[in-house]
This record gives C-alpha cells, structure tokens and sequence, in this order.
C-alpha cells in the first residue's frame, strides 16, 4: 500500500476558498483605497490560455492558512514597470499593454536554443497545474497564491543545459510607449533577475500562467512570471520575456540599484533585518484593515526543501 507523507506546506483541500466566496469581497480593497471601479471594464486578454482549467497538485498546499482573495492579490501587487504605486498598477497595466503573441527567447549554455511562443511552451512542458504556495513580500507584507502554471525543472530539461550552465537569467519586456515607469526613473530597464542551476531545478520553482486557474492579469506578470515562494517576492520576475543559461552569475536589478539592501539569494529570513524595517514578523494581508502579523518562517516556511541548497554559505552575508 502507498502511503503518501504530507510535505511541509500542506494545506487540507478544504481549507482552500472557491471563487464564488472570494470573487467579491471587497472590503480590504476599500480599506487600502482601490474601489469596485479599478475591477471593472478592463482587458483581460492573455497570451497564455492553454491548458486551463489545470489541475490542482494536491502535493503544493500552504500548511494552515487561506488562500488570499483574487481580487486582492490582482489590486495589491508591486510592478514598477507601470508605477511605484500599488494603487495605479492595475489601471496603467490595462491600458493597450499587449500580451498576446508573446514569445520567449531562451539560449545560452544549452543544446537547444530556441525562441518560442508562451502556448507552444506551455503545450511542450506538458500543460499546467494549480499549486498553492505562500507569497512573502521584502515589504514584510505576505499572501497565500494558487498558482497555475508549470515546473521549471520541465522548461530546464527541455533545452539540455551544458556543463557550463551554471545560472539562469531572467529579463523582462521593455516597452515604455505602453509601460510608463519605464521612461526613465533611477532603475536600469529592463528588469532582470537571476537563479543558480541549482535553485532553478528545485521542485518548488515554477513559471506561472496563471493564477486561481485563470490566465495571469496584467499586472500579475502576463503572460509569464517566476514564482520562488523561498525568497522575496521581487525575485519572482513578472512578463518574462527572455531566459539565458550563463556561466556567471547575473547582477539582478535590485542588488544592482541597492546593493546594501539587496543581495543575490534573497532568500526570506526573519533574523536578516531590511535596513529599514524587521524582516521578524509580516503584515497578513486580507486580514482586515489593520492586518495581522504573524511570524516570518525561514525560508517563508520551505526551510526543510531548500535549506540544502545553501550549505556551508553564511545566509547573513550572502542575503
């Protein structure tokens, strides 16, 4: 007899909230300021289609807490891409920014090199799934995600790296006829991100299309984002455009713009303070207008399937 052992981030299947109870809830939203308006009238149109509704992985669930409200995690999300305020993001997303056709170029380090369309990659990778991971903010604020979307080892083993791939780099789109934060501004577009092999071919790294088994909103990233519930969230870079196995490791945006503050792993860690605020504890959002706080978990809770990857490397130091 199989006996299947629950993994750390387990959540019963019960605990999940369908969409006909969240879809409209409205009352953070209102709290934070983003009125039932900033919902309304936009388009959603993505590239990235294929394969929904996925399945739900019943092996990737966030041990003991409720998935956050859709309508919260698409009005309350970071993409300087568009502006530094969480407020303006959604509207500016959708306005004529177009993610359909979409291509990813991927090259480097490996015996396939190719350029190809997100739902040709996503047909090659086998279709999509639902897991549902914690989502843990450098702003010290977290949600629980269902994401839809599929493994990232899958993408990996599909190009055969060479022996001399020993990172993955990461770059957005730049277009800033259609993405007003980039016209100028002190960040040097477009934005990139970087993981080792290694951290790249763990089983929780995922290239997400989705999210609550419908295509990624704009202003989530469409039509394809990085998602590593280990580390920060601005590591999991938004609207990939570009990936490129290298031999050395890549300068990512922030720890380019603010090496002090952020370094390459940016892995969560509650004993690492931000220079300016306490990493200890994180603001819950959805919990009602003043959000409760909860205790960081190392590595936002995924330490027994990670904490491998770092052995031996001073998690002060190398932050």
């Amino acid at each position: 007899m199989h006996i299947r052992k629950n993994k750390p981030w387990n959540l019963p299947e019960s605990s999940a909230t369908c969409e006909a109870d969240f879809i409209n809830r409205r009352r953070f939203l209102k709290a934070v300021g983003l009125g039932s308006s900033a919902l309304l009238g936009q388009s959603l149109t993505h590239a990235a289609t294929y394969g929904f509704p996925p399945k739900v992985n019943p092996e990737f669930r966030a041990d003991g807490l409720e998935p956050t409200d859709y309508d919260l995690i698409k009005g309350y999300n970071n993409f300087y891409e568009f502006s530094y305020d969480k407020g303006e993001v959604q509207d500016l997303a959708n306005r004529g920014w177009q993610t359909e056709p979409w291509a990813i170029e991927i090259k480097g380090h490996i015996k396939r090199p190719q350029k190809i369309d997100v739902n040709e990659l996503i047909k090659k990778a086998g279709g999509i799934e639902q897991r549902v991971y914690r989502f843990r903010c450098v702003e010290a604020w977290s949600m629980v995600i269902p994401w839809d979307g599929f493994q990232l080892s899958t993408l990996i083993d599909m190009v055969e790296p060479t022996e001399k791939a020993r990172y993955l780099k990461f770059s957005t789109f730049f277009d800033p006829n259609s993405a007003p934060g980039q016209n100028g501004g002190s960040i040097d577009w477009p934005y990139v991100e970087g993981l080792t092999i290694e951290e790249a071919k763990n089983e929780l790294s995922f290239l997400a299309t989705g999210i609550y088994g419908k295509a990624l909103p704009n202003q989530n990233g469409a039509p394809i984002r990085l998602v590593v519930p280990w580390k920060y969230g601005f590591k999991s870079i938004k609207s990939i455009v570009k990936i490129e196995f290298t031999n050395s490791r890549p300068m990512n945006t922030w720890q380019a713009l603010q090496p002090r503050e952020y370094g390459f792993y940016a892995n969560v860690n509650p004993t690492v303070d931000h220079p300016r605020w306490s990493q200890a504890t994180e603001r819950i959002i959805g919990s009602g207008f003043l959000s409760k706080r909860k205790d960081t978990l190392m590595f936002n809770g995924y330490e027994e399937q990670v904490s491998h990857l770092y052995e031996g490397l001073n998690l002060k130091r190398n932050f």
